[in-house]
């Protein structure tokens, strides 16, 4: 290390976390190697909300689960209206409107839906393993609807789409907005008794899906409990707190 680099003494606990701490000093200003980490991690987080979902490529990874796929489009007609107008993207445009409700509908007891949001590349990623972990783990007779790929997509377009499908419970996995170190986070809103006009405060939020961060296997735990507590106290929201951990220890 040259003398004009100056070490954090927190150097060493780098290795237990991606957050940007103990960078060092090269005079007044940060080592030229962070700075260059740093700017990749804006061009990331940029790539993440712009790239586009591929949605083929999805279907046919989907393809080796047991659900069948139906695509949406919510009212943004492109990426820039989307982050410009967020209130279009929690409404189906008129075609995906009038297919949903051509669907038959038969009170299915789970809805998942898997949207875009604000990281695509999340989407890309994670989605299949998640929903591979999870699968296994659904009680064999709750019924489940067929899923719902969503682009340009927000969280409350799940509302829509569970109330046109006649779903008791809709399950949005999601892009979450990307940070500097976590530009592909997956993000998990689970609805009960979705209709348009419900609030975020009538849903429970699982964070952070990446194997850096919460993996699959403990995401798909939560979810699945989650799911049993609403199917049984018929809500969810801040109503319903996530004390499965709680449980485990006692």
């Amino acid at each position: 290390m040259s003398e004009i680099i100056r070490i954090d003494p927190w150097q060493r606990f780098r290795r237990f976390t991606s957050a940007r701490i103990a960078l060092g000093r090269a005079g007044s200003s940060l080592p030229t190697a962070e700075l260059l980490r740093l700017g990749l991690a804006h061009a990331e987080a940029r790539d993440a909300v712009h790239l586009p979902l591929d949605v083929a490529a999805l279907e046919r990874d989907l393809q080796a689960t047991p659900y069948r796929t139906l695509g949406v489009h919510s009212r943004a007609p492109d990426r820039a209206i989307y982050l410009l107008r967020p209130d279009l993207g929690r409404r189906l445009d008129d075609a995906s409107a009038t297919r949903l409700a051509e669907q038959p509908s038969r009170g299915f007891d789970i809805l998942f839906t898997v949207a875009d949001g604000l990281s695509p590349v999340a989407v890309q990623r994670h989605a299949l393993p998640l929903l591979q972990s999870l699968e296994p783990r659904l009680p064999a007779d709750w019924s489940v609807a067929p899923l719902v790929i969503a682009e340009q997509s927000r969280v409350a377009l799940g509302d829509e789409i569970g109330e046109l499908l006649g779903a008791k419970t809709v399950v949005m996995l999601i892009g979450e907005r990307p940070g500097l170190s976590s530009p592909d986070s997956l993000g998990i809103y689970l609805t009960f008794a979705p209709k348009i006009g419900r609030t975020d405060a009538e849903r429970n939020c699982i964070s952070n899906i990446r194997p850096e961060g919460l993996n699959y296997d403990a995401a798909a735990k939560k979810l699945v409990w989650l799911l049993g507590e609403a199917r049984r106290r018929q809500l969810s929201g801040v109503l319903l707190k996530d004390t499965s951990e709680s449980l485990e220890l006692k």
